[in-house]
Formats: C-alpha cells, sequence, structure tokens
C-alpha cells in the first residue's frame, strides 16, 4: 500500500452511500504498518474451509473476529473470540457470528493470539479548534471506564511523548511487571509518531483507534486491533484579520485621544472613561466630542471629529453601535489607529448584531484602522499614566502584561494589583474580540520589552491551532499565566470510537496549555500571585523547598501542601543541621520544615534564612510567621492600653513602631539575600491588615521581598514557578536560538 492508495480508499469510502465512513481492521492495520507502526499478523478469509486452513497455517490458539463495512465495534456485538484451540470451536464461533450480525460480516480475521499482561491504548481525534489530538492510555475494557488517558496536540515531539509515559496514572505498567520485561518506549514511541504522522498526512481521518496495543513478555507493543472513522475535512476560513503589532502597541501610547460620545452625566460611559483618563497624570492631548457641542467638565466639546484640527491617535468610542460605522470614513481622514469600543450590541444580542460588527470590522479594515472590543471594559497602559478604563484603579507601573475576556473580572483584578503593588505592564480588555483576538494581544506582548508575564482570562478561543502555536513559542521566553472560564461545561462529542469518546472541550484545553508551557490557575487571585512571583523573584532551579516557620503547625501544612504539588521537602544535611545549631537553642526542630521556636531575636530569622539560601540542598525558601507578627503585637497593646491605665502610651507606642520597624528591616533584608543567592523566597504573613501588601520593593534591587496571607497561595506560587522552570528545561534547544 501506498500513500496515493490510502488517499483513494479514503476517498471511496467518503463517496459511497451505502457502507459507513470508515476503514475497517485489516485495512486500517495496514495503514499503520506503513507509519511503522507494529501490527499482529493476520489472515483475512471469507470461505470457512479457508478460515479452518488459514488457522493450522496461524497456529492454534487463534483469534476470530468478524468485520464489515457497517461494523464498528466488534467486541460490543460478540464478534470477537480469543483463544480459540480447535476447529470445533473455530466453526462453532463462526456460526454465532453470523447469526449476531445478521449478514453484515464481510469477511473473518484470522490472528496468532498475543500473549501479554499489559494492555494499552493509542488513537487520535480531531478536534475542531486544535486539530489532531493524540492519545495514549490505560487500554483494553478498561479504556473509557478508567479513562486513565493523556492528550497531546499533533505534531508530537519527543519531550511530548516522553511526558505522556509520565503523566499516566498507570505508568508503573511501562516499567517490569510480574515477570515481564519493561515496555520498550521507543516502539510506543513509533506508535505515537505514526498516529501523528497519519493525522497530518490524511485531514479526512477523524478518529483511529488502536485498542488493545499488548505489550509482549519481552516488552514490544503489538497493536492486535484498529479502526478509523472518516469525516470530510472542512476547511472553514477563522474570521481573522492581519494585525500590526506595532500598530497595537502604540494603542497603549497615544499621543492624542478623541472620546466620542463624551458625556456630562456621571456614571455614563463617556463621563467615566473620560474623568478617569483626566484625573490621571496622562500628558497626550484629549477631546471631547458629541453632537451637541458646548462644554462638559469645562472643556470644549466638539460636534464632531471632523471639526477637531489635529490627528487622532486612539478614538475612545461610547456611542450606539449602529451609529459607529458612520465614524470610520472620519477616522481614516484623522489618521485614527485604533478604536476602543466600549459599545454593546454587536454579537452578544444574536445574528443582527453579529452581522452588523462583521461588516463594521470590514470597514475598519479597509481603512487601516484596529478595533479593541466591542464590549470592552477598557485599557490602561501605567507606564505613562493612561488609564482610560471602567475602574479607577492606578496600578503601578510594572512588567505584568494583563489581558482579560472577562471586562468584570479584568477590572477587579487591577484594583486588587493596586491595592498589593504588583505592578502592570499593560491592561486590556479584550472584549468580544470584533478584531483584535487574545492570540494578537498575547503575541504583542511576545516581544515587549518591558513584559516579563503574559496573564490571561480566557472563555473562549477563537483559533485553538494559533493559541497554541502563539502560546509556545511565547513561553520560550515568558511565563504565560491562564485562567479558564467555562472549565465544567465540557462539549459533548459523537465518537466514533473510544479515543474520540473520552475527548471533551476542557480536557483538549488542558493539554494544550501543559504542552504549549502555559501555567493555568482555578482561581483569579492566583493570577496576580504568579504574576507577582514572576515578576519579582528568580526561577527556582529545581523543586527543592526549605520551610522556615514560627510555629510547628504551619510548617506540616505547608509540607503537606508541597509533597502534594510535587514538591521535595529534603531532610537537612549534616552541616546545615551544625550551622543552624549554632544560632537556635537546643530543642528545635532539627528537621526540615525548620521550627525557630518563636524566639524573640530578630537576627535569629534573617541568619536562620541567610543559612537556609547558602545551603546547596535546596532551590527555594518558604517562610512563614515572620512578618505580620505586628498586628498581633498591635492588637494586644490596644487591648492593654483599654484596660491598664497604668501603661504609659508613649511606650507602646513606640513598641508598636519598634515592631514595624523590623518588619521593614526584614522586608528588605529579604530582597538584599534574594538577590546574592539567585533563589526564590517567598513568605507568609502571620497575620494581615490594612497596610499589608504582595509585595515590598527596594530601590536599586531587580527583586522583591514576596508576602501571601496563606500557605496554600504561596506553594502554589511556588509550585507555578517550579512548573514552567521544568517545561523551560526540556525546551533547550529552542531556548539558546532566542
Amino acid at each position: 500500500m501506498k500513500l496515493s492508495d490510502i488517499q483513494n480508499l479514503i476517498d471511496i469510502r467518503l463517496e459511497s452511500t451505502s457502507i459507513s465512513k470508515s476503514i475497517s481492521e485489516d485495512e486500517a492495520k495496514k495503514i499503520f504498518a506503513l507509519f511503522h507502526i507494529p501490527v499482529v499478523g493476520e489472515k483475512r478469509e471469507t470461505n470457512t474451509n479457508f478460515i479452518l486452513s488459514a488457522c493450522h497455517e496461524t497456529g492454534f490458539p487463534v483469534v476470530l473476529k468478524g468485520i464489515g463495512a457497517n461494523i464498528l465495534h466488534k467486541t460490543e456485538k460478540g464478534l470477537v473470540r480469543v483463544g480459540l484451540h480447535d476447529e470445533t470451536s473455530v466453526l462453532d464461533a463462526v456460526k454465532e457470528m453470523k447469526i449476531s450480525a445478521k449478514n453484515n460480516i464481510d469477511a473473518f480475521l484470522i490472528q496468532p493470539l498475543v500473549r501479554g499482561k499489559r494492555e494499552f491504548v493509542a488513537g487520535m481525534f480531531k478536534d475542531p479548534q486544535f486539530g489532531p489530538v493524540i492519545v495514549f492510555g490505560l487500554g483494553g475494557i478498561y479504556t473509557e471506564a478508567l479513562k486513565d488517558v493523556v492528550f497531546k496536540i499533533a505534531p508530537l515531539n519527543d519531550v511530548d511523548m516522553e511526558d505522556m509515559f509520565e503523566q499516566i496514572s498507570s505508568k508503573k505498567l511501562l516499567n517490569e511487571f510480574r515477570g515481564e520485561k519493561a515496555v520498550k518506549k521507543e516502539e510506543i514511541k513509533n506508535i505515537l509518531k505514526g498516529l501523528s504522522d497519519i493525522a497530518q498526512a490524511f485531514p479526512d481521518i477523524k478518529e483511529i483507534d488502536i485498542n488493545p496495543v499488548i505489550i509482549q513478555p519481552d516488552g514490544s507493543p503489538v497493536a492486535v486491533d484498529g479502526l478509523i472513522v472518516l469525516e470530510k475535512a472542512k476547511y472553514e476560513k477563522q474570521k481573522t484579520f492581519d494585525i500590526d503589532f506595532n500598530v497595537l502597541g502604540s494603542c497603549y501610547y497615544p499621543k492624542s485621544i478623541a472620546f466620542i460620545g463624551a458625556s456630562a452625566t456621571p456614571g455614563k460611559w463617556g463621563h467615566i472613561l473620560l474623568t478617569n483618563t483626566l484625573s490621571q497624570n496622562y500628558k497626550g492631548k484629549v477631546y471631547l466630542v458629541n453632537p451637541k457641542g458646548g462644554k462638559i467638565i469645562g472643556r470644549r466639546v466638539y460636534k464632531s471629529v471632523n471639526q477637531i484640527e489635529e490627528d487622532i491617535e486612539l478614538a475612545v468610542v461610547t456611542i450606539p453601535a449602529n451609529q459607529v460605522i458612520d465614524l470610520i470614513p472620519d477616522f481614516k481622514k484623522k489618521h485614527v489607529k485604533g478604536i476602543l469600543l466600549i459599545t454593546s450590541g454587536f454579537r452578544e444580542i444574536g445574528e443582527q448584531g453579529a452581522k452588523l460588527e462583521e461588516k463594521l470590522a470590514k470597514a475598519a479594515y479597509e481603512a487601516g484602522i484596529l478595533i479593541l472590543g466591542p464590549n470592552t471594559m477598557g485599557i490602561c497602559n501605567p507606564h505613562i499614566d493612561f488609564y482610560c478604563s471602567a475602574v479607577h484603579a492606578y496600578p503601578l507601573p510594572g512588567s505584568t502584561a494583563l489581558v482579560s475576556q472577562s471586562g468584570n473580572m479584568g477590572t477587579q483584578l487591577l484594583a486588587f494589583a493596586e491595592k498589593q503593588d504588583i505592578g502592570i505592564r499593560a491592561f486590556s480588555g479584550s472584549g468580544i474580540e470584533a478584531m483584535v483576538t487574545i492570540e494578537d494581544y498575547m503575541e504583542t506582548f511576545e516581544t515587549d520589552d518591558l513584559t516579563r508575564t503574559v496573564v490571561l482570562y480566557i472563555e473562549s478561543i477563537k483559533d485553538g491551532s494559533r493559541f497554541f502555536k502563539s502560546a509556545k513559542r511565547v513561553s520560550l521566553k515568558k511565563p504565560v499565566v491562564v485562567l479558564k472560564g467555562g472549565r465544567t461545561s465540557m462539549g459533548e462529542k459523537a465518537a466514533a470510537s473510544h479515543t474520540g469518546a473520552m475527548a471533551s472541550d476542557t480536557k483538549v484545553f488542558n493539554a494544550a496549555c501543559g504542552q504549549a508551557g502555559i501555567i493555568q490557575v482555578d482561581q483569579p487571585m492566583e493570577l496576580l500571585d504568579l504574576s507577582a512571583v514572576f515578576s519579582s523573584l528568580p526561577l527556582p532551579k529545581g523543586n527543592r523547598v526549605a520551610i522556615m516557620t514560627l510555629g510547628g503547625g504551619w510548617g506540616v501544612i505547608t509540607t503537606d501542601l508541597c509533597t502534594e504539588r510535587g514538591l521535595e521537602v529534603p531532610k537537612l544535611s549534616k552541616d546545615i543541621i551544625e550551622r543552624l545549631n549554632l544560632i537556635l537553642p537546643p530543642f528545635w526542630s532539627h528537621g526540615n520544615p525548620i521550627d525557630i521556636v518563636g524566639e524573640n531575636d530578630p537576627a535569629i530569622p534573617k541568619t536562620c534564612l541567610e543559612e537556609l539560601l547558602k545551603w546547596d540542598g535546596c532551590d527555594a525558601v518558604i517562610h512563614l510567621g515572620i512578618h505580620g507578627k505586628r498586628v498581633l503585637v498591635n492588637n494586644m497593646i490596644e487591648s492593654v492600653l483599654k484596660t491598664d491605665p497604668a501603661i504609659d502610651k508613649a511606650q507602646a507606642q513606640l513598641f508598636k513602631d519598634s515592631i514595624l520597624q523590623f518588619e521593614e528591616d526584614y522586608t528588605r533584608y529579604v530582597i538584599k539575600l534574594t538577590q546574592k543567592y539567585e533563589k526564590p523566597v517567598l513568605g507568609v504573613s502571620l497575620l494581615t491588615d490594612e497596610i499589608s501588601r504582595t509585595l515590598y520593593r527596594l530601590d536599586g534591587y531587580e527583586y522583591k521581598s514576596v508576602f501571601f496571607p496563606s500557605p496554600e497561595r504561596a506553594v502554589k506560587a511556588l509550585w507555578g514557578m517550579c512548573q514552567y522552570n521544568d517545561w523551560r528545561k526540556n525546551h533547550p534547544i529552542s531556548i539558546t536560538k532566542l
């Protein structure tokens, strides 16, 4: 069989109206063999006498299968018999199969009985967003029951396949098992690579199922069954535009802004965005446009864009949806680069709105104008004091680029970032993405020197293949952190194979993220937790964690959390124990976690922390309870002042000030140690109050002190850093090319 023969076979099956759109087992295995997938030897016969001759030639015991053009699942129909030992049992099986299949059997397959105690499944299904997805996992009768499988987006490389072996829960079966040799992984890789290559070569193949792949006693895999399901490939052109990323980037640096639909009424969009922008130190020119003219907030209002004497770089539009397209000719004359389209009433309201959106996007694109939105909550760039969003929040300039498909989610994150001193590179509420998509934003920030971390809140993607490729490329340069909304609403798929039946939107998206190096989180605040550590700390070189705590319970909890996340809490070496013995009292824990037993000497936590960072047995340190004691002390002092009139208020205040000074000194010291030893240090505050923050800065230092309110958040953040670092280690060739 040649490649051209395979395509001819596919074309014939797809054109036929009398048979199912599939390729039977024996034909499928011929295709597998052409792509270096090991398959069981077999004979195809229709005459009963020839069946018996084939059985003798194969050698008893045999496996007998009934196949037909309209038979997909042979086992469920009783058309597979394993271990037939003589002619009588074969003839009885043939008779019973013919009755069961009601004359749908075209032929019988005779195969030798392949012995092996382990069975796996390998396969492929077409995802409408991401294209061919390769499946590997526990096979046989347990495939759909246990669903111990892992997905990868095709095409596969060696790193992808090794990761598939590592991810399945039954990975121990790949090692020596009950007297049988370890699985020959290179031969399994041939199967997975073959599936990937078939999927790439023949777009009309919808699903491939190889179940089971039996592992023989010598560790060799062999495919003893196979199915190929066909469906004419749909070549739907994605509704995307060729975006100039330089122009998109310039929308965050507008030298002039026109507010179309400026309003004098507080609470209206035309007033909120205008006053928010002007309330800060934005230095660009601002023009107000409203057909009524006059003045708003003491500024001249132009009746139309044409009345503005100068060119405009960014237009902020809040007028009704059906009026927006009429602005395009005037915008073109004024050399507008981008429209920040706040207005709703497009695709989200139905077919009529979708048509209006498509017409508007086409007109803007032809005029050389980008549309950000519509239905967006705005953008901001703290680096030029440009805050044009619905929320009056003003985070510090930083290195985290934040893009959110939910405006409310994005603006809440902005407000939290401001409160916690987490710096923002830029923010965009992407809205319903009529023109500029989440992939465009990601690729724009990929080449932005000020961006160190890309943070995304996603509810849907327009082009899964592009998203996957873009994210994988960006991850080689900087971390991409994603929270996916709607994770529990899995799309049901009508699948003809085991592999297709196990597919879901969520599983495929998660697989794509893992393969592309994306760090996924489960909660909104985790987006900024990870942005805080990625922007403020060096990456860990490994996953070994030293835990220093002011109290044993927190140390135990943090150890459990680390272990559950795959982070190692190593035993202390003899050398580090001896060094800590010189600092701590004799009754300290003498183990990791290190309990510094509540000593009040302010030098102890500093000295212990440095000793741990010196230790070559750890890659990161989590310290708990040293910071935030002032909250406890302050509450205690307030209680004493209320109940004991003999207490000197000045002395009490002096004591409170000294505790605050210690914490300020401690945060600065942590920064210096982080810079000195190039290891991440993550803190957990004992208690927090209105002046507590996530990040603490020190002039002249690249890194910052990072503190979380709970061990859970600290461990999750460190785990994300380790996960990203592991992914980077597995892509060294790509990294060196940057």
